[in-house]
């Protein structure tokens, strides 16, 4: 834009020069000029003071605001590349998000799965010791109830003989001695056991 803005100002200058030198051959250009009230003198310092003014514009105003534009556009196109540099790499985040939500998910059920077969193995064992405990509970009444039963039968034949030998001393009224108690309380024995 600022390349075409040159050649024109080259062109009003140069065309300023034209009619200037224009002046002195009395022309249609200085008829018209008289009819208007042109001045000479003062329309080319006019002109001048005008190109000058256009040229100092150019270089200290437009310029510069054309680089202020040209920034702002590559400001923006880098906003533009940089939004979509993220856009990309929030999709690309998501998506790893996504994935590794899907791994914990499938970690979190082999978890689950994994703890449901521990617990199956301890309610197993658990179980196991409680039927032994028992079995050994049983075992041991088995045993102390044996023990009793054995017991009773040892004071059963104590007390059998006991009475073996009271009866017999009231039957025979005869006081009898220690070997004769023991005698009795040994074939009571027998007898009991036979």
């Amino acid at each position: 834009m600022g390349a075409s803005l040159r050649p024109n100002f080259a062109s009003v200058i140069m065309n300023a020069f034209v009619l200037i030198a224009d002046t002195g051959g009395g022309g249609q250009i200085e008829q018209i000029a008289r009819t208007f009230g042109v001045d000479w003198p003062h329309l080319s310092a006019q002109m001048i003071s005008f190109a000058i003014v256009c040229v100092l514009l150019y270089r200290f105003a437009y310029r510069p605001v054309l680089k202020i534009l040209a920034d702002r556009r590559q400001v923006i196109a880098d906003s533009l590349a940089n939004s979509e540099k993220i856009k990309t790499e929030l999709a690309r985040t998501e998506a790893e998000r996504q994935e590794r939500m899907a791994q914990a998910n499938a970690q979190a059920a082999q978890f689950v799965e994994e703890a449901r077969g521990v617990a199956a193995r301890l309610q197993q064992q658990e179980s196991q010791k409680a039927i032994a405990a028992a079995e050994q509970i049983i075992s041991k009444a088995h045993e102390a109830a044996a023990q009793d039963h054995a017991r009773m039968l040892l004071e059963l034949r104590r007390e059998m003989g006991r009475l073996v030998v009271q009866t017999t001393a009231a039957v025979t009224n005869k006081v009898l001695t220690a070997e004769d108690q023991q005698r009795l309380a040994e074939e009571t024995a027998v007898q009991l056991n036979a």
